[in-house]
């Protein structure tokens, strides 16, 4: 067989489109207005992107791309182990490092890259439990360490607990887990996580992808909202959400990110990252440390489009968060939706397989800052006008529906687990509440 006969057989416009249109890899220009952008010469409201703090196209950060262009160039030319380092790498290093409360820190191209620069820590025989929603660079970090990895359901305490007790006496013990969800949105059971860590002596590795900036007190993460930070022993994230840029960064004790560094295939063997993406990061990073009431802001727009969503009928699952999965359930009618809310000015995601599992396809919208009050009701109409026409929702409202409370910073007891097994902390209880008045007909 010839490897290239998939590839002739294969028909994106059929698999991944509606009416002959391709749902995806469509050119994205930035509009005019903050909130929008431009596909195929029009404006829409922009509800698919993770910049979840409305940094992307913020004027600081393109003034400290320029500033570093004309200071450092467009890229390095070798890697940072040679000729790539530059002051900035280690200033940007320094300041994750600090912010997220670690002794180092070590930063690379991609998000993707800095989680595979976790295979340089495990070996044949340790054994790791992943989350089976975990990112797919995670899962690959495994998979090229040659390690054992076992995906646990959520929630699944007493697999994991038997998982690390059957691994043998030498073996290394690892649970690695996103923080937050990037498609379900909700948070991982850190507590109970940290607890089973503690029981089998194991590690505990944290992907801050699409929390960091977003959640915690002072926008650290997942680790901060629980109150976990000094528990978890390495954090990762990505510069591509939240801070507005490209890259990402492993942090953790100096050793180890030294050891990683030196011998990581991933680290070693690589360009250094561009420094105008290293000093857009920089840029957000001290933005989001300035202004936190822009976090705020990030999650009061979360919960009202939630709730609007909710009032109308559509299920957004079990998110906690800026990212919000509205469930549809196949795959044509997912991409009618994205379709009929392209048409109506929106542009959001469709997930469907293998992004997500066949029969839970979504539409993945998340909004920010950015967007205006006017901008943000146009895209609860055109959520109510093609989820109807598609039939993912009643004509009429549901007579009742259970809001969303977003994932807020709490000033309450102390949630750190004690050795031994503890209730999953989340958040508090929700109630059914009548139909909020929303200005959609």
């Amino acid at each position: 067989m010839d490897i290239f006969d998939q590839c002739r057989e294969f028909d994106f416009i059929r698999a991944y489109g509606v009416d002959g249109v391709p749902a995806y890899f469509r050119p994205v220009q930035p509009a005019d207005r903050p909130g929008e952008v431009e596909i195929d010469g029009r404006s829409v409201v922009m509800a698919g992107s993770n910049d979840y703090l409305g940094l992307a196209q913020d004027p600081r950060l393109t003034e400290a791309v320029v500033r570093a262009v004309r200071r450092l160039g467009s890229g390095c030319s070798g890697s940072r182990s040679l000729s790539g380092t530059r002051d900035l790498h280690e200033q940007l290093e320094h300041a994750c490092a600090a912010f997220l409360g670690r002794e180092a820190a070590v930063i690379a191209s991609s998000g993707f890259q800095t989680n595979l620069m976790l295979a340089g820590l495990l070996g044949r025989g340790d054994v790791v439990l992943g989350d089976r929603q975990n990112h797919a660079s995670l899962v690959d970090a495994v998979r090229l360490s040659g390690a054992r990895y076992h995906r646990y359901r959520r929630g699944g305490v007493d697999q994991m607990e038997q998982l690390l007790a059957e691994a043998g006496p030498n073996a290394g013990k690892v649970i690695v887990t996103d923080g937050l969800f990037s498609m379900e949105g909700d948070l991982c059971d850190l507590p109970g996580i940290v607890a089973l860590a503690r029981r089998h002596r194991a590690r505990v590795v944290v992907d801050c992808a699409h929390d960091l900036g977003v959640l915690g007190a002072s926008g650290q993460g997942v680790p901060e909202h629980f109150g976990l930070e000094d528990q978890v022993d390495l954090v990762t994230a990505t510069f591509s959400k939240s801070l507005g840029s490209i890259g990402g960064v492993l942090a953790g004790p100096a050793q180890v990110i030294d050891f990683v560094k030196y011998t990581a295939r991933a680290s070693v063997f690589t360009a250094a990252m561009a420094p105008p993406a290293a000093a857009a990061a920089l840029a957000a990073l001290e933005i989001v440390q300035a202004e936190p009431t822009r976090r705020a802001h990030a999650l009061d727009v979360a919960e009202r489009m939630h709730n609007g969503l909710r009032a109308l009928g559509f299920d957004t699952g079990h998110s906690v968060s800026p990212i919000i999965p509205v469930a549809v359930g196949d795959r044509e009618t997912c991409l009618l939706l994205w379709q009929r809310l392209l048409d109506g000015g929106v542009y959001a995601n469709p997930i469907v397989a293998p992004g997500r599992p066949a029969g839970e396809e979504i539409i993945r919208a998340s909004f920010t800052p950015a967007h205006t009050d006017v901008q943000l009701d146009r895209a609860l109409q055109a959520f109510a006008t093609a989820g109807r026409a598609t039939g993912v929702i009643p004509r009429t409202p549901p007579a009742s529906w259970t809001p969303v409370r977003i994932a807020r910073p709490t000033a309450g007891p102390d949630t750190r687990p004690e050795p031994g097994p503890r209730p999953s902390a989340g958040i508090a209880p929700q109630r059914q509440a009548p139909v909020a008045t929303v200005p959609i007909r």
